[in-house]
């Protein structure tokens, strides 16, 4: 793919990082959305659990969100190759602690989470070809 449009998909995960990440990173934000998605994960019959929020639970939520927060607007204010390398990297490494966490009984609800991790880290992995000068 050319450098462009490589820099439109890093721009694009940041952007999809930006919005599901950002309730993370605050505690009145998160607590909501703990909630939902328990409730949805009990609406759905999904396998594993969705433990109780307690005070640990949020602030590493919220100490994993503002990080990615911030990592957002880096990759959307210079959507660099090297970014979008390391991002993908990071994206493996998600989607591999999340399927440990369901294979160890977390509901399997993170895999919603799993499925955008594979995707944009398959896109941000891909071949680059540098345009020709014109």
């Amino acid at each position: 793919m050319l450098i462009s449009r490589y820099r439109r998909i890093v721009r694009a995960s940041a952007a999809y990082d930006l919005l599901v990440t950002l309730p993370f990173a605050l505690p009145w934000t998160f607590a909501p959305l703990h909630a939902a998605l328990a409730w949805l994960a009990q609406v759905w019959q999904l396998p594993g659990q969705v433990p109780a929020l307690d005070p640990l639970h949020m602030l590493l939520a919220n100490l994993l969100g503002s990080v990615v927060v911030v990592w957002s607007l880096a990759r959307i204010l210079a959507p660099t190759v090297l970014l979008g390398r390391l991002d993908a990297a990071a994206r493996g490494l998600f989607a591999l602690w999340q399927v440990y966490a369901v294979l160890h009984g977390a509901s399997a609800i993170l895999l919603l989470f799993t499925a955008a991790e594979i995707a944009f880290g398959v896109l941000q992995s891909g071949r680059i070809m540098r345009e020709a000068a014109r």
